[in-house]
């Protein structure tokens, strides 16, 4: 029987990673929540945002979605109770 290679890597299933979004708060929500349309600024951008952010409160996996977003650099919509704009600063402040 052939022996794997020194190199070899045992790798996890993609599905692994992914796991914790089966308990998330959003799940089965509508996606316009978290992501803006085209143009959406100012107020309307806020208030969407801060309706994202109310979801985000009680979630159980609030952590891991916002570090994912952070450590993956997404770089659209609310992850974790995190806008774009928080995501940003906080890339800014680690850069220091």
């Amino acid at each position: 029987m052939p022996r794997p290679p020194i190199f070899a890597v045992r790798l996890q299933p993609v599905g692994d990673l992914w796991d914790w979004q089966r308990f998330a708060a959003c799940r089965g929500m509508d996606s316009s929540v978290f992501y803006s349309p085209t143009g959406e600024r100012g107020r309307l951008r806020r208030e969407r945002e801060e309706r994202a952010r109310r979801v985000c409160e009680g979630c159980p996996v609030r952590e891991q979605c916002a570090r994912m977003a952070l450590e993956t650099r997404e770089h659209y919509g609310v992850w974790g109770g995190l806008s774009e704009a928080d995501r940003s600063r906080s890339r800014s402040r680690s850069r220091r």
